[in-house]
């Protein structure tokens, strides 16, 4: 993780999906929750915009992963929104990934 003055500590982290799938997230953390968040990758969702709803309700949320998969399977299961050859803990996993190591 990198400390940038006031703006918090940055980390990004890629995960190979078993099956090939890349996950890729960069996020900002600010007082032990996420700040800002994005998830890129090769991976499918559909509706694809949904990655947009994922990244807002992670918004303030520790780094906990059995919280953050529940939080990720809520947005999907909200919007009925289909996620092919990832899971949400897939999502969860590169995003703790991301909170313990430098971008």
């Amino acid at each position: 993780m990198k400390t940038y003055g006031k703006g918090g500590t940055l980390g990004r982290a890629e995960y190979k999906v078993k099956g090939g799938k890349l996950i890729r997230v960069h996020l900002t953390i600010e007082n032990g929750k996420i700040k800002h968040i994005k998830i890129t990758g090769d991976f499918f969702l559909h509706p694809e915009e949904v990655i947009e709803d994922i990244e807002q309700a992670l918004k303030g949320h520790s780094l906990d992963e059995d919280e953050l998969n529940h939080l990720i399977e809520n947005v999907l299961k909200s919007k009925q929104a289909i996620p092919i050859g990832v899971s949400p803990r897939d999502f969860a996993r590169c995003i703790m990934m991301a909170g313990e190591k430098n971008g």
